[in-house]
């Protein structure tokens, strides 16, 4: 099917798209707050512009959105009909660079947990991943 709107008008579509301060990420924020967990935001010493920084349990958490990160399984992660090539090309590059930073956080000594979009679409699913993910946090500083 192709593109129903101008390139202008993709383009303007596209520049909308927020980096931080999602839906998602808001969600997951509230949840781990309400657990008692405290992070940090922003932190520029660190590599890949982590959106939840947990110092005290040196500890990051990266919220992924399926269909830019590549979320393998999952309905969301759709590739473009139009333009392929463009898009392949550009969800290499973001699955490259995440498996880089990933490795250059856990090379100083920080623990890297990912979250997906999709598991982060409803007050229930937030809830139990924010569950899963406290857990996980409060582990790791044992």
């Amino acid at each position: 099917m192709a593109d129903f709107l101008s390139p202008s008008e993709r383009s303007q579509r596209m520049s909308r798209i927020r980096s931080s301060d999602t839906a998602p990420e808001l969600a997951l924020r509230r949840e781990l707050h309400r657990l008692g967990l405290r992070y940090t935001l922003g932190n520029k010493k660190l590599v890949g512009k982590p959106d939840l920084v947990f110092p005290r349990h040196r500890t990051i958490v990266f919220v992924h959105g399926c269909f830019w990160h590549r979320h393998q399984g999952c309905s969301i992660c759709t590739t473009p009909k139009s333009n392929t090539p463009f898009w392949q090309e550009k969800f290499d590059r973001n699955v490259a660079r995440d498996t880089r930073v990933s490795a250059q956080l856990e090379a100083m000594g920080w623990r890297v947990l990912i979250t997906w979009e999709c598991e982060l679409q409803s007050g229930i699913r937030t809830r139990a991943t924010a569950e899963r993910l406290a857990g996980l946090i409060r582990a790791g500083s044992a």
